[in-house]
């Protein structure tokens, strides 16, 4: 399970493949949008890969805006996009924008505490 710090970053990481949406346990985004709006999707769209930046975090992504849209209602629907600034926080840009919500399984093996929780969680998990 992951927890994604940016928006950009993490779904270009789900449209490369490099992480499975399925994985991704929450997104807490510095970015403010209504994924349903299109006027909001437009300027997040343009500004991602086109934007100020001097590397564009979406550059060469042209060919997949309907993809790259579908991530992010995706990760809309499933509650799996947290937007602080919706609820007045103003979160800093981090160098690292992945963090793993659980240690390696070879850790949860060794330790019967930490199995029975990952066990607890799954079922929690499996019900919701």
């Amino acid at each position: 399970m992951k927890i994604g710090l940016s928006l950009s970053r993490c779904m270009r990481d789900i449209l490369e493949e490099k992480v499975d949406i399925e994985d991704v346990l929450v997104i807490v985004a510095r970015t403010d949008i209504d994924p349903n709006n299109d006027k909001h999707w437009n300027s997040i769209w343009d500004g991602y890969l086109y934007g100020g930046l001097s590397n564009p975090e979406w550059a060469g992504l042209e060919d997949y805006e309907a993809a790259m849209r579908d991530i992010l209602i995706s990760l809309h629907e499933n509650g799996k996009l947290h937007q602080p600034r919706q609820f007045g926080a103003h979160p800093r840009r981090l160098p690292y924008y992945w963090l793993d919500a659980l240690p390696p399984n070879t850790e949860i093996e060794k330790n019967p505490a930490m199995k029975k929780a990952w066990d607890n969680f799954n079922i929690i998990a499996g019900l919701s």
